[in-house]
């Protein structure tokens, strides 16, 4: 069976339930919003303290990804008002995230009686490249294929740790706090660039499964 027939071979129910989920979270509630913040939170401190577990366990909380798939879904369906909310909502966990890392990292540099160091972990969130594209696209197929098959719901957690949205926005953060303006170019670059991945390789894959029909 060819790699097409077998996206389009996914079952007429569990498209219906991709859908839904991604249309109710497109507008999401103070619960989403809630677990964006403390993400940050855990993500911001991770990255000033150069560690990387404390990141990837930001990561795993963090529900970024839904407004990024309804994006690419309504995209793949041209509904104007789905990509409207999704990209509203986007720009909600953007600001948020940007503001509360700011806010951390201004507490923390109070707090932290040492001088204040570029850990390997925020340097490397300010640097992109054509490698991390390579990663959102794949990462984007990927995502798009769990949320359609109940079976591998469980691999969404790797998913959503390996394209790595939510440091680069939090780096941004830090960097204005530093005013650091390499930093907050260097990180909103990444995150533009895993965003355009993600978006174009999601929307492919929702049109090859024909979910641009529901």
């Amino acid at each position: 069976m060819s790699f097409k027939l077998r996206f389009q071979t996914i079952g007429e129910e569990d498209k219906l339930k991709a859908v839904k989920t991604l249309v109710e979270r497109a507008t999401p509630d103070f619960d989403f919003f809630f677990m964006i913040t403390l993400a940050v939170l855990m993500s911001s401190f991770g990255l000033l303290l150069g560690s990387e577990t404390i990141v990837i366990g930001s990561m795993l909380i963090a529900p970024i990804l839904y407004p990024m798939l309804g994006l690419s879904l309504g995209v793949s369906m041209a509904d104007m008002v789905l990509m409207r909310h999704s990209f509203v909502t986007i720009l909600k966990v953007s600001s948020i995230a940007v503001a509360t890392s700011a806010a951390s990292a201004l507490v923390y540099g109070a707090a932290y009686t040492g001088p204040l160091a570029q850990t390997p972990e925020i340097l490397s969130r300010a640097a992109p490249s054509l490698l991390f594209l390579a990663v959102a696209i794949v990462s984007g197929l990927a995502v798009t294929y769990a949320m359609v098959k109940p079976k591998l719901s469980e691999t969404l957690p790797g998913i959503a740790i390996s394209v790595a949205l939510l440091p680069p926005l939090s780096v941004i953060g830090i960097g204005v706090a530093w005013l650091s303006t390499p930093i907050i170019i260097g990180a909103l670059s990444l995150f533009l660039v895993n965003m355009l991945g993600i978006v174009a390789a999601s929307s492919v894959s929702f049109s090859i499964m024909n979910v641009h029909d529901y």
